[in-house]
């Protein structure tokens, strides 16, 4: 008998908490319905006027929407990265940061990374589109993006394209921090 009675219980308990989830009230006998005070009780009169509030003091504007920085695993991936480009090791530096972006692949400080393994490689139209790509995801971060105009400016100059290159670095120096 007992186990006929524990399934009702249990479908009773689901069927209560099943309507509080729903926000319908469970009415208690005797209570008022719905939408109606009960009985015995102020009504509630006019809305008090709320005292105004003084004006806030300026607060300094916001940081910038992104400061991109790297995450443990890609710090360091990158710092085992400058150990192998040091070494004059530019294809397993190459190899390792792009596990790093694996990892991050929206952050522009690690393709600015690579673009630099590149150059370092003699693969300056490499640098120059990883310097591209860094600059295209560090919207909103003014010092990603003067890396990335660095990096593009060094690879311009890397081939020859001194012109171009004095340009991005006009860029890039309008975006470094004062």
């Amino acid at each position: 008998m007992t186990a006929m009675r524990t399934p009702t219980r249990l479908c009773a308990l689901i069927t209560i908490v099943s309507l509080a989830a729903c926000g319908s009230p469970i009415p208690r006998p005797g209570a008022a319905p719905a939408g109606e005070p009960p009985s015995g009780t102020a009504q509630p009169g006019p809305p008090i006027p709320s005292q105004p509030t003084p004006a806030s003091p300026e607060r300094p504007a916001p940081p910038p929407a992104h400061q991109f920085h790297l995450g443990p695993a890609s710090s360091a991936l990158v710092a085992q990265a400058h150990t192998q480009a040091n070494g004059g090791d530019y294809g397993q530096a190459a190899a390792t940061l792009e596990r790093a972006l694996r990892i991050e692949p929206d952050n522009p400080l690690v393709w600015i990374e690579l673009g630099r393994v590149h150059l370092g490689a003699n693969d300056a139209v490499q640098a120059d589109a990883m310097g591209h790509k860094a600059l295209a995801l560090a919207t909103g971060d003014p010092a990603a993006q003067s890396s990335a105009w660095h990096l593009i400016a060094d690879s311009l100059r890397a081939s020859g394209r001194n012109g171009e290159a004095a340009e991005a670095e006009q860029r890039a120096a309008g975006l470094a921090p004062h």
